[in-house]
């Protein structure tokens, strides 16, 4: 395979290692609100709060509920995600303030009625100040580091593949399809995940500036979620676009450090958006 169409090892060389979210001192404690970032995704929901550790649980089947409570990047169970997040922050030692600063990630494109679910289940759980919303490629640029430039980012998950174009980690466009690697295991092709995110990537080229356009293309194409782990999905990406391919350092956790940065910059100064 020629040098323009390699997967490079899981360490994004622009940016180096992903950074994790700044824990607060106990001075800015005192002053800010808790600052706390959450992604409920299809396959697996993560939280992160400022100053503890960050947990991550199967999003999974609610016991005795006909649906999933998240499909397709989509809250489906409002209730189950509520109860599921309560469980999963049970596991802190000390319970979580009220006033807290909550950034929720977002699939690109999300549409209001998506949002308002995802703000019912951040407002039952944690009964915050305030909640925003970061797009989750956005949040995973931030977090790897490498939301400086232009930058062509796809995050292929567990129900949905998202790709966008950045620009100083701006959302300049953006794409978005319900498939991902579950699809593998319920005996979807490989092929067709590789050739859904190329279709993807090559028309944002294609919308693009040139400057962006040739800007991304030179740094190549980062990848995070589920699919950065997955070699054969890696290669064939790198060999249908003929650029560089490369993850993150830390492909399932990228987005989760960038939402707790955002989190921690909002908390701190209450004029961010």
């Amino acid at each position: 395979m020629p040098a323009s169409s390699t997967v490079a090892p899981a360490r994004h060389p622009i940016s180096g290692p992903a950074p994790e979210p700044p824990v607060d001192s106990h001075a800015s404690a005192e002053t800010s609100p808790t600052a706390i970032a959450v992604i409920l995704g299809s396959a697996r929901t993560q939280v992160w709060v400022a100053g503890r550790r960050g947990l991550s649980c199967p999003t999974g089947d609610t016991a005795g509920a006909s649906r999933a409570l998240v499909r397709r990047g989509r809250v489906a169970d409002s209730r189950g995600c509520v109860d599921l997040l309560t469980r999963l922050i049970r596991q802190y030692r000390d319970p979580i303030p009220a006033g807290s600063v909550v950034v929720v990630c977002r699939p690109v494109l999300a549409t209001m009625a998506e949002q308002y679910l995802l703000r019912q289940v951040a407002t039952a759980v944690f009964a915050p100040s305030r909640v925003l919303f970061i797009d989750t490629v956005r949040a995973a640029a931030i977090g790897a580091g490498a939301a400086a430039g232009s930058l062509l980012i796809a995050d292929i998950g567990a129900e949905i593949i998202e790709v966008a174009a950045l620009r100083h980690g701006r959302l300049t466009a953006a794409r978005r399809m319900e498939i991902g690697t579950r699809d593998l295991k319920r005996g979807a092709p490989t092929e067709l995940l590789a050739r859904v995110t190329t279709r993807m990537v090559d028309e944002l080229r294609e919308e693009a500036t040139d400057a962006v356009a040739a800007a991304a293309s030179a740094r190549g194409l980062m990848v995070v979620g589920d699919g950065a782990m997955t070699p054969s999905l890696m290669l064939q990406i790198a060999a249908k676009l003929r650029i560089p391919v490369r993850s993150t350092a830390a492909p399932w956790t990228a987005a989760l450090n960038g939402a707790g940065l955002t989190a921690v910059s909002a908390a701190r100064h209450p004029a961010t958006r």
